[in-house]
């Protein structure tokens, strides 16, 4: 997923630098015809399987097959290709699927003014073109709520890619989560610097084991970190998918993707005409289908799962994950009391809550 992110300064530009929308939206000049760029093999286990997986949802709402093309690298000469013989064969909708193709498909939507762009995790917007990302951290709350409850010692693991702001708040929502159910929850995170790096992935998460922690987090592409913990017999929570499917004895639940719940209402939107797409990108809730919670094994206690399924019904109410009063675990205020972290402080997040212990691998 989101491979070579360098995002405290890609997440910043989400929000600072993209192109303001046409003040009658925009629409097609035809019926939607959709396709894919996928940025890994489609049967990756994590990020791009969430895709496909989503697409026989997208194609039975919108009534067509939905072409894809596989091991799109975030290299801009590699993914106009595709995305031209797409559109030189009628297709007028292009969904990308990596933070990598931002420059490209901002350069592709000013080239096609005529086709729709979609891409997941990019930083680019304009009057054709729509960036969209998930709040991983309302899901990853709801997990660490999981964590914190089954955990026998209150020692919580995670291993995540890289620390900067879209692994730093899932970092810091899992703890506020655990910490729910368990105040002196304590969550030890390694980061192995490689978004897809099963051997990184596997040391990390075997080192977190070696300490006592019973409960491991992840923030990473493959499911190295739940097969170490099945193997270790403590238990896990996921990311991307279920990854029940990998180790059903350790994973307790995911933080997954729904991206069908969200794609078919926005290609909904653009069939209808006079689209309207946003300056920043979107940025999606529970509610409206970014990620959700896999939840639960039967390792997880009736009562547990339904104190995380009610709090689950009040994100979707209203409840903000990062509300004051909130400070950083040095002590300093980072959201006042009545107040809510604003999305360019969510994006640009360098720091952690009480009870978060950071180690680099």
């Amino acid at each position: 997923m989101l491979s070579k992110l360098a995002l405290v300064a890609g997440a910043v530009a989400l929000l600072a630098t993209s192109t303001a929308r046409g003040a009658d939206g925009f629409t097609l000049k035809g019926p939607p015809k959709i396709a894919f760029l996928y940025f890994k093999a489609k049967n990756d286990g994590g990020w791009t399987q969430a895709f496909d997986e989503a697409r026989p949802k997208i194609e039975a709402a919108m009534g067509q097959q939905i072409p894809y093309v596989e091991n799109i690298p975030e290299d801009a000469a590699q993914i106009a290709p595709p995305a031209e013989k797409f559109i030189q064969r009628g297709y007028n909708i292009i969904i990308g699927t990596a933070f990598g193709y931002s420059d490209t498909f901002k350069e592709l939507a000013a080239k096609h003014p005529d086709v729709a762009f979609l891409n997941a995790a990019g930083t680019t917007n304009g009057p054709n073109l729509q960036s969209f990302y998930g709040r991983t951290y309302e899901s990853q709350y709801l997990c660490g709520m999981v964590a914190g409850a089954v955990s026998k010692t209150g020692k919580l693991g995670f291993v995540g890619a890289n620390p900067f702001g879209i692994v730093n708040w899932t970092v810091n929502a899992y703890e506020l989560g655990a910490k729910q159910m368990n105040p002196n929850a304590t969550l030890t995170t390694v980061f192995t610097g490689a978004w897809n790096d099963p051997v990184k992935e596997r040391a990390a998460a075997e080192a977190l084991a070696d300490e006592g922690i019973d409960v491991i987090g992840q923030h990473v592409d493959t499911p190295t970190v739940q097969i170490v913990a099945q193997e270790r017999k403590i238990h896990g929570t996921g990311h991307h998918r279920d990854l029940r499917e990998f180790a059903p004895k350790a994973t307790l639940c995911s933080s997954a993707w729904v991206w069908d719940r969200y794609l078919i209402s926005e290609l909904k939107k653009i069939a209808a005409g006079n689209w309207q797409t946003s300056p920043y990108g979107d940025f999606i809730a529970i509610k409206d289908g970014g990620t959700d919670i896999a939840c639960c094994s039967a390792d997880v206690p009736k009562d547990v799962v339904d104190k995380v399924m009610a709090e689950r019904q009040a994100i979707i109410n209203g409840k903000q994950i990062y509300a004051g009063p909130l400070s950083d675990r040095d002590g300093k205020e980072r959201v006042a009391a009545g107040k809510v972290l604003g999305d360019g402080d969510l994006w640009k997040m360098d720091w952690y809550v009480p009870g978060v212990i950071t180690q680099k691998k």
